[in-house]
């Protein structure tokens, strides 16, 4: 093998905004994460919305007015 041609790998802890955090190998310094499996509505089985500009609100609003044709 060449050396000092393959990146630098490090022990770091990903975090997720929900709190969660686990143990991993890679080539990042540090890991922070929006959504983890402790967290996703995939594996929690329950569904959240994250409305950050009421564009929940207004999609429903634009397109209640329509109606079916």
């Amino acid at each position: 093998m060449k050396k000092d041609i393959h990146p630098q790998v490090n022990e770091v802890t990903a975090r997720c905004v929900c709190g969660t955090s686990f143990d991993t190998i890679t080539t990042l310094k540090k890991i922070e994460l929006d959504i983890c499996s402790g967290c996703h509505p995939l594996f929690t089985g329950t569904q959240k919305f994250i409305d950050t500009a009421g564009r929940i609100e207004k999609f429903q609003k634009r397109y209640a007015k329509k109606g079916g044709k």
